[in-house]
């Protein structure tokens, strides 16, 4: 069995539980994907399986190739690889992984590419306070010193300074799965993930 999917993040809402608690929770569009790839120990050296998910507008023939292995007519979007349950029932080419996989109550990881942000300072980005904003400070949202003048004489790397926000790779660990719904072929988990409403991400068993 897989230990991960592919999905769709479609936004969020909330839900009430059973003492009149309201919940917020991200509804994700999971799945299906289709086994493309079984990665072996004798082969390849570990065991993963290699998800195929949605269809490629234009395929090459090398995609059209390796998609035709698992019964698959047009290439595939998006591949992702995900890690094996041990023990469990083998999978086989062409077999599709639903959301089903997932349980209530269990804990998950979500990875993301995070919105992008644009250009923005060290307040927004990294969460400075800022100058004062009385008594004649004519920089209040500037960094301040970023360095001394004759020694070192230089700026050391990673120093922490506006530049371009957000547009990365980001996980989310340990989100709850509050319900699964597979007539809807969605999965709601507790609190946010990254990305903007339509984004992809990747989900993925503690």
């Amino acid at each position: 069995m897989s230990k991960g999917l592919i999905g769709k993040k479609l936004g969020m809402t909330r839900l009430f539980q059973s003492e009149g608690i309201s919940v917020p929770v991200t509804v994700i569009e999971a799945g299906p994907a289709r086994v493309a790839q079984l990665k072996t120990m004798e082969r390849d050296g570990y065991e993963a399986v290699q998800l195929g998910y949605g269809q490629k507008r234009h395929p090459n023939k090398p995609e059209l190739g390796h998609a035709k292995a698992s019964l698959s007519v047009n290439g595939y979007r998006i591949l992702k690889e995900f890690d094996v349950t041990k023990g469990a029932a083998p999978l086989v080419l062409g077999e599709q992984v639903t959301l089903e996989i997932f349980q209530t109550g269990e804990k998950i990881s979500v990875t993301g590419t995070s919105k992008g942000r644009g250009y923005a300072g060290v307040m927004k980005r990294h969460g400075f306070h800022g100058g004062r904003a009385t008594h004649g400070c004519l920089t209040p949202r500037g960094p301040g010193s970023i360095g001394c003048s004759s020694d070192p004489s230089r700026v050391f790397p990673g120093k922490r300074m506006s530049g371009h926000y957000g547009a990365a790779r980001t996980t989310v660990k340990n989100l709850v799965v509050v319900d699964v719904r597979p007539e809807y072929g969605v999965i709601l988990v507790r609190g946010a993930v990254p990305g903007p409403n339509g984004g992809l991400v990747y989900l993925r068993k503690n």
